[in-house]
């Protein structure tokens, strides 16, 4: 039977690390309410965006705007969009994971599959592993999400795709559902996927005011910089949402060791206890 102070050592540890998580939960309960905010706000209008521009890429001539133009696929940028902290569950494991089947799967089809990471623990999992090839790792940009932030991205990733050093750009990131669902997703941001034709669907031409040319060249670089914001929007919430679970099972299980523990304290004070009183039992005993 374990000696009761090493016991209580332990309680008292277990005790100190559950104050831990049950202010990290707290933390992260905060954070995901302001950030679910964000992504409810942002959904809609990404949504409407990608369904008008799929609509215009479909009457559009591919050759009338560089982002709208289809290439034969040779090379290709994931853009991987994780955390920078851990104890959030397998947030950051899930989605790499995700981007590494997909490389692997695809690694035949494609010349070069290059990788763009979000956060350290995206760069920490996949530079450990043979054969990917990562080309630019940020870190500390998703502590305060802003547009301004995805702008700078999305421009970065237009003038790489301009320059035809990739042929398509993909986003991977969680998918935020609720606060115990996340979904690791992969989006294709560039080129601009038309969308599907239906049966018998009548397809109505646009006036563009003042041109095509200076609507098309304003409205989809935008395009980019709003999935991008909203996928790092929802990689923000996913990340609160699973840190949130993650710390109210860690609480959940100090609370069950805990209990077992002072079970294990208290069996252990009672077998000292009967032990001293056989000792003077058998000393008074020996006396008589």
């Amino acid at each position: 039977m374990a000696n009761l102070k090493s016991i209580k050592k332990r309680i008292g540890s277990v005790k100190n690390t559950r104050q831990i998580t049950k202010a990290m939960k707290m933390v992260s309960a905060a954070k995901l309410r302001r950030a679910q905010d964000a992504i409810v706000a942002a959904r809609p209008y990404a949504d409407k965006m990608t369904q008008v521009l799929a609509g215009l890429a479909l009457r559009e001539d591919p050759d009338s705007h560089p982002l709208l133009k289809q290439r034969e696929q040779h090379r290709a940028l994931i853009v991987l969009m994780t955390g920078d902290r851990g104890l959030c569950g397998g947030f950051n494991a899930n989605v790499s994971k995700m981007v590494e089947r997909y490389i692997r799967a695809n690694a035949e089809g494609y010349e070069q599959i290059d990788l763009m990471i979000i956060g350290r623990k995206g760069n920490d999992y996949l530079k450990r592993r043979p054969g990917l090839n990562i080309v630019k790792v940020y870190e500390h940009l998703t502590g305060s999400i802003s547009y301004s932030t995805a702008a700078l991205l999305g421009q970065e990733i237009i003038e790489l795709y301009k320059e035809e050093q990739y042929d398509v750009v993909h986003l991977a990131y969680n998918a935020f559902r609720s606060a115990i669902s996340q979904v690791p997703t992969m989006t294709q941001v560039l080129p601009i996927v038309p969308r599907a034709v239906k049966e018998d669907e009548f397809l109505v031409d646009y006036i563009f005011e003042p041109s095509r040319g200076e609507v098309l060249e304003q409205i989809l670089p935008k395009n980019v910089e709003v999935q991008i914001f909203r996928s790092l929007l929802e990689s923000v919430a996913s990340e609160h949402g699973a840190r949130m679970s993650a710390m109210d099972s860690a609480s959940k299980n100090a609370n069950q060791m805990i209990g077992r523990l002072t079970l294990e304290y208290n069996r252990a004070r009672q077998a000292a206890i009967t032990k001293e009183l056989m000792e003077i039992i058998s000393g008074a005993e020996a006396i008589k």
